[in-house]
């Protein structure tokens, strides 16, 4: 069995490696139009602020890795056709210019995404760059080296994130986002309000609620950048505006979404034959809200690829869906959501929304040291079922998020999660936990 891999960053490295291991005596070839596999890009910000002092160890896997599998890998090739209906590829040396074909008995499309850039005047001025890859990794931490006024566009957790470490290497930093919040796709004002006072109050400068328009330079560099309601003085700007899927290949050959994301069913199989796919190039299916939706994520990408090896001959093991779970640590906050917040759950869906915050500290007051938590949890009022939630605390407790996630998974009830079983130890926690606790309060 020959099986063609396009594209190996997640996904695809999950893929290959687990085919490898289930199928032994496969023929796997991968195309790779990068000449390295696996970036967590997640760490670009903690490279910038010396947390991670090599990026060269954000990695978790490399080619020769994979050629020590037995697996081909070519990198810097790039597939320009596929033939669905001849099993057939055409790809292009990248080093060379040669092209190639070859044929495939199963091919797997883990293309990824990538960054939405559109199209401002002034776009192609040096010192604008996007932040994805390690190629993206490198440009950055060189450029900002002598930054003075730093510009990042763009405030999901990436911005963010680079946003913290640029401030923490002292550069003048201002973030930049057409909502009115940062961060506001995972979490609610009353989270939000809490980080964007932290980071006021440490410098960084919020330009919220403006578009980018155009930008400005000298001597073909950009020196400023221009909103609908103010401009900046800017000597490096990171665009991080949000990602789409990396499809434009398959265009009109494979069934997927207006945006590019390709159509699959729960066994990771695509509408074309003997054909899978996985990762940020694909739909996933979002259970709080029982529809599908574009969701990239690392760790969506990693799971769906290990169940294209689980199902690449036959269907065993089905994708359960995704709550769309995540975490961020900024300054020293750590905030952590799952499924629906309760905006998106208003504007998204058609649920008759409910919320409850509670506030407490982590553990027991007699303890040397004791911290508050925020918890929140979203649910539907009529038939009680829980649908999202959030917490945020200067002490790690983002892992309530993980069980909650299980909790939406499961369609528990707030009834079920007021009284489900959880440890206590002084150390830890106190006798109710702060997910019975908001349930509770939330079924009064």
């Amino acid at each position: 069995m020959k099986v063609i891999v396009v594209g190996c960053t997640h996904a695809g490295t999950a893929a290959v490696v687990n085919i490898k291991e289930e199928y032994p005596e496969s023929e796997i070839v991968v195309y790779e139009k990068n000449d390295n596999i696996s970036f967590l890009s997640c760490g670009i910000a903690l490279s910038i602020s010396k947390v991670v002092t090599e990026p060269e160890k954000l990695f978790y896997n490399s080619p020769k890795g994979l050629e020590d599998l037995g697996i081909k890998t070519n990198m810097k090739h790039e597939v320009l056709d596929i033939d669905f209906i001849n099993k057939k590829v055409k790809v292009k040396n990248l080093i060379d210019n040669e092209i190639l074909e070859d044929t495939y008995d199963k091919l797997i499309l883990t293309l990824g995404s990538w960054p939405i850039v559109p199209k401002f005047e002034g776009g192609e001025l040096e010192n604008i760059v996007l932040c994805k890859n390690y190629d993206h990794a490198k440009t950055i931490i060189n450029k900002s080296k002598d930054a003075k006024n730093v510009v990042v566009i763009g405030a999901g957790y990436i911005g963010v994130e680079l946003a913290e470490a640029f401030k923490i290497q002292g550069k003048n930093t201002i973030l930049i986002d057409a909502e009115d919040r940062i961060m506001s796709k995972y979490l609610d004002s009353e989270f939000t309000d809490i980080a964007e006072q932290i980071f006021t109050e440490k410098g960084v400068r919020l330009e919220l609620g403006q578009k980018v328009e155009k930008f400005e330079g000298k001597d073909g560099k950009v020196s400023k950048v221009i909103t609908d309601k103010n401009e900046f003085e800017s000597d490096l700007v990171v665009l991080c505006i949000g990602f789409k899927p990396n499809t434009q290949l398959l265009k009109d050959k494979i069934d997927m979404l207006p945006n590019g994301a390709i159509m699959i069913d729960e066994y990771m199989r695509t509408s074309a034959k003997d054909v899978l796919a996985a990762g940020d190039c694909c739909v996933v299916k979002y259970n709080p809200a029982n529809d599908t939706r574009y969701i990239p994520l690392a760790t969506n990408a990693v799971r769906m690829g290990t169940l294209i090896a689980k199902n690449l001959i036959e269907p065993k093991l089905k994708y359960l869906g995704t709550q769309g779970t995540s975490g961020i640590k900024i300054y020293d906050l750590s905030i952590a959501s799952t499924g629906l917040t309760e905006e998106m759950a208003n504007t998204t869906t058609k649920f008759n929304v409910g919320s409850v915050m509670v506030k407490d500290n982590y553990r027991p007051e007699f303890m040397p040291t004791f911290e508050e938590a925020i918890l929140k949890l979203v649910f539907d009022k009529d038939n009680h079922k829980i649908l999202g939630g959030q917490i945020i605390s200067k002490i790690d407790l983002t892992q309530f998020m993980n069980t909650l996630s299980v909790v939406i998974q499961n369609e528990m009830t707030l009834e079920e999660l007021a009284v489900t079983d959880f440890f206590f130890q002084p150390h830890f926690n106190k006798p109710w936990s702060l997910l019975n606790i908001a349930a509770l309060e939330a079924i009064k």
